[in-house]
């Protein structure tokens, strides 16, 4: 179903763009002492863990997994007002940095994308493992709030009980274009610039070795970086055969536990004529 917020902004900061940044200014001072866990890969890989405490063998407490949002990790000001926010609740938190999010580059030459359920399903089956006594919720943020949209509608037997999608990018080719637009593009140099450092990172340390720094130098939008690295890592022919197959858009009808996604209706980063979903939802979809 769809529901329509009574969020009213305060009187001196309406514009989108100003509510963007101010969350980041006035939040970067923020801290929150977490504990990391390196999760080892069936591939190889790695995944580094944020857990806001070491939960016992016996801990009955409810387990929240988190997922940031593209380039973001532990530190990212959202995800530790959340982190923050279900610690006192008296909940556990775990935040799951995707590959190359928490200060090390991954070992393999593909990459974390919108679609890249492997790692959220290994995780997920390591805690049911490890805590079976314990009940489990998942919230993700913009990409991974795509990211958890084809994990829930790819595998409905999940255990979670709930799951929340934050400002995710549902439609990848529109929510590219308008990255693009107007002041908008201020975040994609933003952005852009982690995921051509990271790039260039795995470049140097002969981890990925047909692309050279020159190419990755001279990308200069979302689109570019997802046509040039993005889609060739990843197996996909191009940016729009990755859009195409990535977008949760097309898949939230699978979902079969209780989700909430929220939106903004003037988000910065998102076409929402495209992303959201014109169908009736059921009524365990909001």
């Amino acid at each position: 179903m769809h529901s329509t917020s009574k969020f009213k902004p305060a009187w001196w900061l309406t514009n989108a763009h100003f509510q963007t940044l101010a969350a980041k200014l006035f939040r970067h001072k923020e801290t929150l002492f977490t504990y990391t866990e390196t999760l080892e890969l069936p591939d190889g890989d790695f995944i580094d863990l944020a857990w806001t405490e070491q939960p016992q063998k016996n801990n009955t407490r409810p387990i929240v997994v988190v997922l940031h949002g593209l380039e973001g990790s532990k530190n990212s000001h959202y995800a530790k007002g959340m982190l923050k926010a279900i610690k006192n609740r008296g909940w556990v938190a775990v935040l799951m940095h995707f590959r190359g999010c928490s200060g090390k580059p991954n070992r393999q030459a593909s990459s974390y994308h919108s679609s890249d359920i492997r790692d959220i399903s290994y995780l997920t089956e390591n805690l049911v493992d490890r805590y079976r006594q314990c009940t489990f919720s998942v919230l993700g943020f913009s990409l991974g709030g795509n990211v958890l949209t084809q994990y829930l509608a790819q595998v409905p037997s999940n255990p979670y009980r709930s799951a929340a999608i934050i400002c995710a990018p549902l439609d990848l080719a529109s929510c590219s274009t308008r990255i693009n637009q107007g002041f908008s593009r201020l975040y994609q140099k933003y952005l852009l610039k982690m995921l051509k450092n990271s790039t260039l990172k795995k470049i140097d340390a002969n981890i990925i070795n047909n692309i050279n720094p020159r190419q990755v130098d001279s990308i200069k939008t979302i689109y570019d970086f997802d046509e040039e690295i993005t889609a060739p890592l990843n197996g996909f022919t191009s940016a729009q055969h990755y859009y195409q197959l990535a977008s949760g858009n097309q898949v939230i009808e699978k979902i079969k536990q209780p989700c909430l996604f929220i939106h903004a209706a003037d988000d910065p980063f998102l076409n929402h004529h495209f992303s959201l979903p014109k169908q009736k939802l059921p009524e365990h979809l909001t």
